[in-house]
């Protein structure tokens, strides 16, 4: 048998993600996969074909979706390294969540989360620079997500329903200790890059101070016309969508998320 995850990188988009995923590739003892996002549990076989979203249908193309081709991401590293891969929809993806406890119950799992009204605009923002996103105004772009969600439109279309980590942890702690876990505010890698990946290594077992940079940005290129946040008049008009699950994200952590709430 092949190589398995040791750790996942498992949520949230818009995160940082990306650059945690860069930094950690450069600690000799620990082996990222390329691709960075290998989607493998995101589903029991092959993807869809057609339907969706925008753009869609070629993003669920690069699922790695074998066993045999997911354990030769991991081929590469020596036996003494910890291998990891970094798939954001993992945390949103309850069923993905209950996959990972099947196959890896021991791995180390790391997410990063974000004011979930700053994430969604991040993400809609990402899909209109990326000329997907045919909604131009963001608030009615959230309104139009269940009506997408019923109609097969893929999790990064979810902006909302992405953002609400305290659904997803408390299905997440009902399959793994909390001890197996950490969770970091993406305020903390935006503001202690270096250090936040020093307490991602504490965390694997692996030796700190070997990371000198984070990279600070990680765009794609096909993405333009970045923005620099939600409007006032925007998050007030989407803040109401997380008002009962952002008590259960300070419930889960211990954090004061007073930013998330106004």
């Amino acid at each position: 048998m092949g190589r398995l995850p040791d750790f996942l990188l498992l949520g949230a988009p818009k995160c940082g993600t990306s650059a945690l995923h860069n930094a950690l590739a450069g600690h000799p003892d620990l082996f990222l996969s390329t691709p960075k996002e290998a989607k493998f549990f995101l589903t029991d076989g092959p993807p869809p074909t057609s339907g969706g979203g925008p753009g869609d249908v070629p993003t669920w193309g690069e699922h790695v979706w074998r066993r045999s081709d997911y354990e030769a991401l991991f081929a590469g590293a020596r036996p003494d390294a910890l291998c990891g891969e970094s798939t954001v929809f993992y945390l949103y993806d309850l069923e993905a969540q209950k996959r990972i406890r099947a196959l890896v119950p021991k791995a180390r799992l790391v997410a990063v989360l974000r004011d979930p009204v700053e994430r969604a605009h991040s993400n809609w923002a990402h899909l209109r620079g990326a000329e997907l996103e045919p909604e131009a105004d963001f608030v009615r772009a959230v309104e139009l997500e269940d009506k997408r969600i019923a109609a097969g439109w893929a999790h990064f279309w979810h902006y909302a329903a992405q953002g609400r980590y305290g659904e997803q942890l408390d299905h997440l702690f009902t399959l793994f200790p909390r001890e197996q876990v950490l969770l970091l505010r993406y305020r903390e890698l935006r503001d202690d890059p270096v250090g936040t990946a020093d307490r991602v290594c504490a965390f694997l077992g692996v030796q700190t101070g070997l990371i000198a940079e984070v990279p600070r940005h990680n765009v794609r290129p096909d993405v333009v016309g970045r923005t620099s946040g939600p409007t006032p008049a925007e998050r007030e008009a989407v803040l109401p969508l997380f008002a009962h699950d952002i008590p259960r994200v300070a419930a889960h952590t211990g954090w004061d998320l007073t930013d998330w709430t106004h």
